[in-house]
């Protein structure tokens, strides 16, 4: 059949258009564009579902779902307590009602101090409460904890169910326990909290810029228990493993801040007052204890917090990017390029296994896994099906759905709109090319 020469250009004009406009739109959603993070967890040092109980100081910003007790168990001498002296004025803005304290029960401290950004408590406050560049209060919490809790999690066990990345190891040698890992992105590890708490010095050798997970099973873990009192980890650059604290860290502190250390089951871990441990730790269930000196070089994302002594947080937030399980990464934390980790899968709703996937990085925290919600989850199902995870309170992105992983939500622009306008465009580029063959025939006549 001889298809007429303006329905032919029609035809084709209109594939060219919409091949136009479906490539770009595809590359905004692909996975170079996403990356998960902690979510609304990740803008603070100590991220607290229950009660928090330490001095002196935390150099992050604070969330307490539960009461705070800021001061030492001398009454003679019970010291004060000292929040966001590190913060930025970014990521000052980037928390909920810029608050870098959050108190969701009663506060009680000799003499609270929030050197950034604003606080609030929910409770009675026992105590000096003052702010230097911001405002303090009663009022109610602009973060959801059971919600978040829920979430984090959620992300955990998925970040688990990730199996230990292709050629990573994890070897005992006496007292030393090394994990190493080659992978440029991504480096999963798995390891039991016994094996962990009988090492006396810890080393990590993963490429600098790779994000690393590792991921410890059991019940419980007790820093303690060997005395472990060093984390050293591999700097390219000098050929040498460093002895990670606050004034020296490998690649200036690039493998530390990309470093999670995951208890998905553990509902106790000690740290030793002895160490300065680096990187984050996310144990969403477990009583934590920070000991009595040596800090947490990253943040702590924990049920319930204690310390005392010298032991604080030092602000170095997690700036890796996740596969397939939390949030965006929220406003005013760094961005940093995806993660599509080697042979290491995540979780899709079906409990099939596909690649890593990433969330995209604008927006502040959303909901789920990671950047969490609200207590009554809905939201429209996502692309896979899957039901969107609650909103966070005070969460500026209500519109994230789940993910695939049954994890954190991700925000990202869905294929309706852009149809919708390229049936436009369409339309519009083949009658321009119509309209110019019909042109160009009436010249030869």
């Amino acid at each position: 059949m001889r298809i007429p020469t303006s329905a032919a250009a029609l035809a084709v004009g209109g594939s060219l258009a919409l091949a136009g406009l479906l490539a770009p739109a595809a590359q905004a959603v692909g996975a170079d564009q996403e990356c998960r993070s902690l979510g609304v967890a990740n803008l603070y040092g100590e991220f607290v579902e229950g009660d928090d109980h330490h001095v002196p100081d935390a150099e992050g910003a604070v969330a307490v779902g539960g009461d705070a007790y800021f001061a030492g168990d001398d009454p003679k001498n019970p010291g004060s307590f000292s929040v966001g002296q590190e913060l930025t004025p970014e990521q000052v803005a980037a928390l909920p009602g810029g608050d870098a304290l959050v108190v969701a029960g009663n506060l009680n401290g000799h003499n609270t101090q929030v050197m950034k950004g604003n606080g609030v408590y929910g409770g009675t406050l026992t105590g000096v409460l003052e702010a230097h560049r911001g405002k303090v209060g009663k009022g109610a919490s602009p973060i959801d904890f059971k919600a978040e809790f829920a979430g984090l999690r959620a992300a955990s066990t998925s970040l688990a169910a990730v199996p230990q990345t292709a050629g990573a190891t994890v070897r005992a040698e006496g007292a030393k326990l090394t994990f190493t890992g080659g992978d440029a992105t991504y480096n999963s590890f798995t390891v039991d909290a016994a094996k962990l708490q009988g090492a006396k010095d810890v080393y990590l050798k993963v490429p600098a810029g790779s994000v690393t997970v590792v991921n410890v099973t059991g019940g419980s873990y007790d820093m303690a228990a060997a005395g472990t009192t060093g984390f050293h980890l591999w700097d390219a650059g000098t050929s040498a493993f460093v002895l990670d604290d606050k004034l020296q860290s490998a690649a200036g502190g690039a493998i530390r801040a990309k470093l999670l250390w995951n208890f998905p089951t553990a509902t106790k871990v000690v740290k030793n007052g002895q160490a300065a441990w680096a990187g984050t730790v996310l144990a969403p269930n477990a009583a934590f204890d920070l000991g009595s000196g040596g800090p947490v070089n990253g943040s702590v994302i924990v049920a319930s917090l204690t310390g005392k002594g010298g032991a604080e947080t030092h602000h170095y937030p997690f700036t890796g990017c996740l596969p397939g399980t939390v949030v965006p990464t929220p406003t005013g934390t760094p961005t940093v390029p995806p993660v599509v980790p080697s042979g290491s899968p995540s979780v899709t709703p079906g409990g099939s296994a596909s690649p890593g996937g990433s969330a995209s990085p604008s927006g502040s925290p959303s909901a789920s896994t990671s950047g969490k919600p609200g207590a009554s989850a809905s939201a429209g199902p996502s692309s896979g099906g899957a039901t969107a995870a609650p909103v966070a309170s005070g969460s500026p992105s209500p519109s994230a759905t789940a993910d695939g992983g049954g994890n954190l939500a991700h925000t990202g622009s869905g294929p309706v709109l852009p149809l919708a306008i390229g049936g436009a465009v369409v339309i519009a580029a083949g009658g321009a090319i119509v309209l110019a063959v019909r042109r160009r025939s009436a010249g030869k006549a």
